[in-house]
């Protein structure tokens, strides 16, 4: 059997719930959940399952040492004492993250320049020569987290953050991203039958990430390259087998009900080119309407599922609290029996939508503190 070790999956604040679902359901190993995300027991090709298929995964780290490092002895010797030939070659190239939280060296460019030393030096001594350092582009990643002296080190298996799905093509003017969009989804309860509406669809992402979660498509299926496959002694067939196994689970195109609707045509137009990306052409809708527009049909009981405008990074909140007040008048008044799913960042927005009965839950959009608003109208 092989090795089994510690593998941490971090995520954005308030979506741990989810994640320790997700883990579950891909019945991995001794799952924790803990603030910003959740560990799990297991082998190299359970981190490559988590890779390809977690919706509301940032990355996955492999946790390589755990050692006292109360000065930068102890600091460079536990370093040195990992076997950085199993994720680098002195002919490749490394970076390192470090962050320390009351701990005796609470210099992060110090930590991280010690780390640096022991993984060249070893590498030196050993064969004569070093692998470079490269923040931009980098074969390995390497975390440093200092915790009252203790010291852990975690290599990242994911690479880019597992958020860049690999289909978008059209970004827009605030994109939400995809696995806070697929979080919306799964946390509005949608049944994955019910009629699926975006009145603020901006570039498609809510409704393509439902339809990839209706149709059981690996949210990791369009990536180009994780980390992992950088590493010497990659598994290229175990890779290819797990990839085709995604294939197989995925099911075929299913007549749903999936709208979205924007009162900018370059915007449906990109949402449309995130459509054909994510190759899902002709199984979602996007229309050229305001948000009340929309004429909703009586017992569809469908889910609305939306990132409306809260005033930041599209310009100024001018309009925007007229509009979330005429938008809630029409949730309460021609929406009844459908389900709500709403993210603002904007408490004052939230209150003029005047939906009394709405759960609250807060999450993170980027750095922007928001609340997700879900109720039965």
């Amino acid at each position: 059997m092989a090795d089994r070790e510690f593998f941490f999956v971090t995520c954005a604040p308030g979506l741990e719930p989810l994640l320790h679902a997700e883990a579950r359901e891909l019945k991995l190993s001794k799952v924790e959940r803990q603030v910003g995300g959740i560990q799990f027991e297991g082998t190299l090709a359970d981190a490559m399952r988590a890779n390809l298929w977690m919706r509301t995964a940032v990355r996955v780290l492999l946790r390589v040492a755990r050692f006292d490092a109360s000065d930068d002895k102890l600091l460079y010797a536990g370093a040195s004492a990992v076997d950085w030939n199993r994720f680098l070659t002195s002919d490749g190239s490394f970076a390192i993250d470090a962050h320390t939280n009351a701990s005796v060296l609470d210099h992060t460019l110090f930590i991280e320049q010690r780390v640096k030393d022991a993984i060249v030096d070893g590498f030196r001594s050993r064969e004569g020569k070093r692998p470079n350092v490269d923040k931009d582009d980098p074969d390995l990643s390497v975390h440093v987290h200092l915790v009252k002296n203790r010291a852990t080190l975690l290599v990242d298996t994911s690479g880019e953050s597992l958020h860049k799905r690999g289909w978008r093509r059209y970004q827009g003017r605030a994109p939400i991203s995809e696995t806070l969009a697929a979080a919306l989804v799964l946390y509005s309860g949608w049944d994955l039958r019910a009629p699926l509406i975006d009145p603020f669809c901006g570039g498609g992402t809510i409704l393509i990430e439902a339809a990839l979660i209706a149709r059981n498509i690996a949210p990791g299926f369009k990536r180009e390259r994780f980390s992992f496959q950088r590493w010497p002694g990659y598994d290229a067939a175990a890779w290819k087998a797990l990839v085709s196994a995604a294939q197989r689970a995925a099911k075929p195109k299913l007549r749903l009900n999936l709208h979205g609707s924007d009162w900018d045509p370059a915007t449906i137009a990109g949402a449309n080119e995130n459509l054909a990306g994510a190759g899902l052409e002709g199984e979602i809708e996007f229309n050229l309407a305001e948000a009340t527009e929309w004429e909703p049909r009586k017992g569809w009981n469908a889910w609305i599922v939306t990132n409306p405008p809260y005033g930041e990074r599209v310009g100024a909140e001018r309009g925007l609290e007229e509009s979330y007040r005429r938008f809630g008048e029409f949730l309460r008044t021609r929406c009844s029996g459908y389900t709500l799913a709403l993210l603002t960042s904007n408490p004052r927005l939230a209150e003029a939508l005047a939906l009394k009965d709405a759960e609250r839950r807060a999450l993170l959009n980027g750095p922007l503190e928001c609340v997700l608003l879900t109720a039965r109208l």
